[in-house]
């Protein structure tokens, strides 16, 4: 794929590109590497079922999951 980008820093491209050279890498590959690792670092974590917390709904409420699913699911 090709692709043109604008507003890229002049100083830090021809840093970029050098360092890409020295490492033996085409600048084109060294760009992938850097925008995987830029998203990785931005990432949102995956969360776990495990990390959410009840919450007491109050009195009266204790059965209240067996309830929804009831009327949802027609379960007994």
């Amino acid at each position: 794929m090709q692709l043109s980008i604008r507003d890229v820093d002049e100083k830090t491209f021809r840093e970029f590109k050098a360092e890409a050279t020295r490492e033996g890498l085409p600048v084109g590959k060294a760009i992938t590497l850097a925008m995987g690792f830029w998203l990785q670092e931005h990432a949102k974590p995956i969360r776990n079922m495990l990390d959410f917390r009840s919450v007491n709904l109050g009195k009266g409420s204790e059965k209240l999951s067996e309830e929804i699913d009831k009327t949802l699911y027609g379960m007994r």
